[in-house]
C-alpha cells in the first residue's frame, strides 16, 4: 500500500510540472506572438502614413502664393430689405497682392460700405440655402473687384448670420 501512496504523489508531481511547463510555453507562444503582432501593426502604420504623406505632396495644389496678403474687412450688420426686421451680420476678408492697393485701409473701408449698401437691397429667401450662399459670394466678388479694379483677387465670407 505505501507502494500506490508513492506512486500517487510521483503521479500528482509529474501532473503539476507538466502544467506548469504547458503554462511555460503558453506564456512564451503568447508574448512571442505579440510581440510580432505589434511590430508588424507598426510597420503597416507607418507605411500607410509615408503614402498619405507623399500622397498629400503629390496633389496638394496652392491657390495662393506667399506674395498675398489677407485683410479683415470686420464685421457688417445691417437690416434686410425683405422682411424688415430681419438683420444680417457678415464677416469677411479680402485677399490681396501685397502692394497692389496704394491705401489698403481706405480700399477695405469703401469695400466694407459696398457690402453693407448690397446687403440692405437683399431678401432672406435670396440667401436661403447653399445655392443662395454662393450667389453671395459670388456678387459680393463682383462688387470688389469692380470697387477696386481687379486689384483683390477674393471676399472671404468668414460668417454669416441672419436672424
Amino acid at each position: 500500500m505505501a507502494d500506490k501512496k508513492d506512486e500517487k504523489k510521483g503521479g500528482g508531481k509529474a501532473w503539476i510540472g507538466a502544467l506548469a511547463l504547458c503554462t511555460l510555453v503558453a506564456i512564451g507562444t503568447g508574448a512571442g506572438l505579440g510581440l510580432y503582432l505589434m511590430t508588424s501593426v507598426e510597420k503597416a502604420v507607418d507605411q500607410k502614413t509615408r503614402e498619405a504623406q507623399e500622397h498629400e505632396k503629390a496633389t496638394k495644389v496652392l491657390n495662393y502664393s506667399g506674395d498675398l496678403t489677407l485683410r479683415s474687412v470686420g464685421s457688417v450688420v445691417t437690416n434686410l430689405a425683405e422682411p424688415a426686421d430681419s438683420w444680417i451680420r457678415l464677416e469677411s476678408s479680402v485677399v490681396f497682392k501685397t502692394g497692389s492697393l496704394p491705401t489698403p485701409d481706405i480700399t477695405v473701408a469703401e469695400i466694407k460700405a459696398d457690402i453693407v449698401a448690397y446687403l440692405r437691397t437683399l431678401s432672406t429667401a435670396q440667401i436661403e440655402g447653399a445655392s443662395g450662399l454662393q450667389h453671395l459670394r459670388e456678387d459680393l466678388n463682383e462688387r470688389v473687384a469692380l470697387r477696386t479694379k481687379g486689384a483683390i483677387r477674393e471676399l472671404i465670407v468668414e460668417a454669416l448670420v441672419v436672424q
